[in-house]
């Protein structure tokens, strides 16, 4: 019989960088393991709501700040800064850093009560691998999707957390004795080092479906989702969403969806007949009956789409979603709108959205990711690799 173990999941507190990793803990927890989440409240409440249990650790980040206090009364963060280049994607994660730091304590003080099996880390959070290596436990690293992060920021974490990691007996910080990456083969950032497959399962957030988006589109008309993630529209972006609105007049066989806080929802304006505003809806529950996605290039919708093999227009705001982006494009699953100008014109965005719809090679494509993705080991079967792993 295999010992249940206990494992201890950690994460940067943004609720998207942890949500990637529900689905091992539903798979561990349907496994007849423990899973106890601990982070600050801006996770554990994401934890919480997807039925995992959470220990609270430290004061609520409130990650938008950091964000908010650089930019000017309506402009953008592509606006200001324009795309982020490879050459600076290390400089992008420095907070990080500083954060494992800050929080590395408080982290080591509750394992050493709650004494894991094994700690499952989001590949920006860093104490993970500090804390397992000090308990004498195997610390594993789950990755988001495509990831020009880590590798890029690996050396300097090392050496802002060597001396950290030195008090603590270690000869610097960690690597984990395992990486996994839910990207697809043709997604794979080459900053990215080799990681074990683990299959990605969609998880979006709880929610309900409206009972008018449960009913596919008229029959002849194809339906376009725009999902730009929440931050987007709190960092200036309504002027963006009205641009992408406009970019669908006049598609008489195109129906829209635009998911946004309601709170935002008066400053689109008038919309086209051919376009629907909504709350926001996990996708996952609901991109099986559309044809096509614009979105910004975050890991989650990123990857729900490729699973749903559907052709995406990227629009990238800020650090990582500029190489995802390019990866996807290169693949041939998707258009990327990659500076503020295209972006900010609709006759653009219009052209993008009739170029995936209209082409059946980025249907193919996407379709072909898609079946790559159902072909990786599900989080169930990694579960076993993890039990080895932890002995």
């Amino acid at each position: 019989m295999t010992k249940k173990m206990r494992v201890l999941m950690l994460s940067t507190p943004f609720p998207t960088h942890f949500t990637p990793m529900v689905p091992l803990a539903w798979a561990l927890m349907g496994a007849g393991h423990e899973v106890k989440v601990a982070a600050q409240p801006d996770v554990t409440d994401a934890a919480r709501a997807a039925g995992v249990s959470a220990t609270e650790i430290g004061d609520r980040f409130h990650g938008l700040d950091v964000l908010q206090r650089h930019l000017p009364e309506g402009v953008r963060p592509l606006e200001l800064m324009g795309p982020t280049p490879p050459e600076k994607m290390a400089g992008t994660t420095k907070l990080w850093e500083t954060h494992a730091r800050y929080l590395l304590s408080s982290y080591l003080e509750f394992a050493q009560d709650w004494r894991p099996d094994l700690i499952v880390s989001e590949q920006m959070e860093l104490t993970g691998q500090i804390v397992a290596a000090v308990l004498g436990i195997p610390s594993v690293q789950h990755r988001w999707g495509v990831d020009p992060l880590s590798g890029p920021s690996r050396a300097s974490a090392r050496n802002f957390l060597y001396g950290t990691a030195e008090r603590l007996g270690l000869a610097g910080l960690p690597d984990p004795d395992l990486v996994l990456d839910p990207c697809p083969p043709a997604l794979r950032h080459p900053s990215a080092a080799p990681g074990a497959p683990i299959g990605y399962v969609p998880f979006n957030g709880a929610g309900t479906v409206p009972e008018w988006l449960q009913k596919p589109a008229a029959e002849g008309i194809r339906r376009v989702v725009v999902c730009l993630g929440r931050q987007t529209l709190v960092l200036n972006g309504t002027p963006l969403f009205r641009s992408i609105i406009a970019a669908f007049d006049g598609l008489t066989d195109v129906e829209a969806v635009v998911t946004a806080d309601p709170a935002f929802h008066e400053g689109f304006g008038q919309l086209p007949e051919n376009v629907r505003v909504v709350e926001p809806v996990p996708l996952n529950l609901f991109l099986r009956d559309c044809d096509a996605v614009i979105h910004h290039g975050g890991a989650n919708t990123t990857m729900t789409s490729c699973v749903f093999g559907l052709p995406q227009v990227v629009l990238p705001q800020i650090v990582d979603q500029f190489a995802s982006a390019e990866l996807l494009a290169s693949a041939g699953a998707g258009r990327v709108l990659g500076e503020a100008a295209p972006q900010n014109d609709p006759g653009q965005v219009r052209e993008a959205v009739r170029d995936v719809l209209d082409d059946p090679r980025y249907l193919k494509c996407a379709q072909e990711l898609g079946a790559d993705m159902a072909g990786m080991p599900s989080p169930a079967r990694v579960v076993e690799d993890l039990e080895r792993l932890a002995g």
